[in-house]
């Protein structure tokens, strides 16, 4: 194999398995050590460059960093299935705990840039644009049919998983940036907005029509029969206040979760999730999956709606099939009748949360925008921006729905289009990632951080009272850790993005490394194709996702290797090799954000195209 580039920035990157699988790529273990030290402001501000809304997220992200999450795969645990860190519920110690960090925050551009943007829609998407855009000198206006701004982190987050208050604080924080909000006034026509001057518009007004369900009896039941997401909205205006004694919730995915929890608090005392795939297959998050059940939800998977019944204009219930799921030599799930009896459940109300889909009938078909077959628009997918360059979509709104993250992520790059676009640049022309590798030693066997890492079990995160959790729709249900816990779960992080970097000119071929490693995951062995080369290693290297760490021929004709994915980052290996060649170096990572920075880079390209 030829020698590992440590100076590609995805090399390392990729190495730290939760920055890498964030797509905002939050640095997760810098302000995780940033709380472990009761540096809560600090590790606020860590978040806040790169996802906007710790507070928030840290409430209801659909984490996809704990699943990525080393200790998750390398721990050995007797009591089940080893768990990652409770990533996203540290970000939220960070939030809760922080001090006043105001003054740390961007001050709104003492000077106009001339350039006027328009956000349709206050959802994340739109307000990480204006958060990136507003201190530039850009003139932002954000469009919102609703009163506040949010989008659907205000009308369809349940107030029991997200109080208003924090909604408040980090929406609050962008609009003080100078960002001007045009609340109440909903976009009803793509064209007329073109016409007002704008220097470019970013649609991010999500995706605000749920799928309905036409089997026989909808129109007939119609009145007890509701639309999740819209459903979700009416409670969090306090238009429904109340729901029938019981209610079933159709649908697999967390808007279903959030529909049967709100409907429980409101009065349901026989609230169940039917759903037509299996448990496993829900798109609902796991720990949403649970937190249905611990409050006495249950969920009945393979049954597909065939009816709502009726009896005399009002739902008398609905009927169902049983079906198993079949699978092709592809892996193709089919559903097929089991040939049960179609099983009947009495109900007095029925929400239907079996998806979300984009309506855009406020974009006029002729204005330029070109859609696909799906009707989401055409769209590149580096600058995001549509077939009309200077209008630009994110969030649900471009692919459909995801989740507030992602949104953030989409966010940020139109931003950077959006800036390059308005100064004459190439909105594809942003720079690569950039990346920082630091040695911590600080002696020679003594290091800037503490790699003593703990052997817990990950900690659960404290509930109030089921009596007063379940008696209110605003009761906030998390609790959150308290310190002593938090500091406990810091300490389960296992420093990832402090990497180790092998210097192969002071290596002595002693293999003390190889002695003391506690995953065997370094080897010295003949070079070789890398598939044979995974095969002849101390411990196979089985997982092709991890790279493997090779270094170039050392005296011996031998290479070093060390498999990624085992890795503790212990650091064991620096501290007994005798001559330094093993060194502890964390590792920053630093995407492009919109500003000067992109555009010198846009410009230093387009003076190398022109020579």
């Amino acid at each position: 194999m030829l020698p590992t580039n440590i100076a590609n920035p995805a090399y390392f990157h990729k190495v730290v398995d939760c920055q890498w699988a964030c797509p905002a790529h939050t640095p997760v273990p810098e302000y995780i050590r940033l709380i472990a030290q009761g540096r809560y402001g600090d590790a606020y501000m860590v978040n806040w460059v790169s996802n906007v809304f710790p507070g928030i997220l840290g409430r209801t992200c659909d984490r996809p960093c704990e699943p990525a999450c080393r200790r998750g795969r390398v721990e050995q645990s007797n009591t089940g299935d080893p768990e990652p860190v409770a990533i996203c519920r540290l970000k939220r110690v960070a939030a809760d705990m922080k001090e006043d960090i105001r003054h740390r925050l961007p001050q709104p551009a003492p000077h106009k840039n001339g350039k006027r943007i328009a956000c349709i829609g206050a959802g994340p998407a739109s307000l990480t644009v204006a958060r990136d855009l507003a201190p530039l000198g850009y003139e932002v206006t954000i469009f919102d049919g609703e009163r506040k701004p949010g989008g659907f982190m205000r009308t369809q987050v349940p107030r029991f998983r997200l109080p208003e208050e924090v909604i408040d604080e980090e929406t609050g924080y962008i609009l003080e940036l100078g960002v001007r909000f045009a609340g109440d006034q909903r976009i009803d026509s793509m064209k007329s907005l073109m016409g007002q001057g704008y220097d470019a518009i970013f649609v991010g007004c999500g995706a605000p029509r749920g799928r309905d369900l036409e089997i026989p009896g909808r129109r007939e039941a119609a009145a007890q029969v509701h639309i999740g997401i819209d459903w979700l909205a009416s409670v969090s205006f306090g238009h429904v206040t109340s729901v029938g004694k019981r209610v079933i919730v159709l649908g697999g995915g967390n808007t279903a979760m959030d529909c049967c929890r709100s409907a429980r608090r409101l009065g349901g005392t026989d609230v169940k999730v039917i759903v037509r795939s299996g448990f496993e297959e829900m798109k609902a998050s796991p720990w949403e999956k649970e937190d249905a059940m611990h409050e006495g939800i249950p969920i009945l998977n393979f049954h597909v709606p065939k009816a709502f019944v009726h009896e005399g204009g009002r739902l008398a219930g609905m009927r169902f099939e049983v079906v198993r799921a079949e699978y092709d030599a592809q892996g193709r799930r089919t559903l097929v009748p089991t040939g049960e009896p179609d099983p009947f459940f009495p109900c007095d109300e029925v929400l239907i949360a079996v998806g979300q889909e984009n309506a855009f009938p406020w974009i006029e078909r002729d204005c330029g925008i070109a859609f696909d077959r799906w009707g989401l628009p055409q769209l590149d997918a580096v600058t995001f921006q549509s077939t009309v360059p200077n209008v630009l979509f994110g969030g649900d709104a471009a692919l459909g729905p995801k989740n507030i993250i992602t949104a953030v992520a989409h966010g940020h790059e139109a931003a950077i289009s959006i800036d390059l676009l308005l100064h004459g640049g190439d909105a594809r022309a942003r720079p690569a990632p950039t990346v920082n590798l630091m040695s911590q030693k600080m002696g020679i066997h003594e290091w800037s951080y503490d790699n003593a890492t703990s052997l817990d079990a990950r900690f659960k995160v404290p509930w109030a009272q089921a009596e007063k959790a379940l008696a209110s729709i605003r009761v906030e249900v998390e609790l959150g850790f308290d310190v002593p816990t938090a500091l406990r779960e810091a300490q389960r992080c296992l420093n990832c993005d402090v990497q180790t970097v092998f210097n192969q000119n002071t290596c002595i071929e002693c293999d003390a490394c190889v002695d003391i490693c506690p995953m065997d995951c370094i080897s010295f062995t003949a070079d070789g194709e890398e598939p044979d080369l995974r095969q002849r290693l101390k411990a196979p290297a089985l997982n092709l996702a991890q790279d493997l760490y090779v270094s170039g021929e050392l005296k011996t004709g031998r290479v070093m290797v060390k498999d990624e994915d085992v890795c503790l980052h212990c650091g064991l290996c620096a501290e007994r090799c005798p001559t330094g060649a093993w060194d502890m170096q964390k590792f920053l990572f630093k995407s492009a954000m919109a500003g000067g920075g992109c555009r010198d880079h846009a410009s230093h390209r387009s003076a190398e195209v022109a020579a």
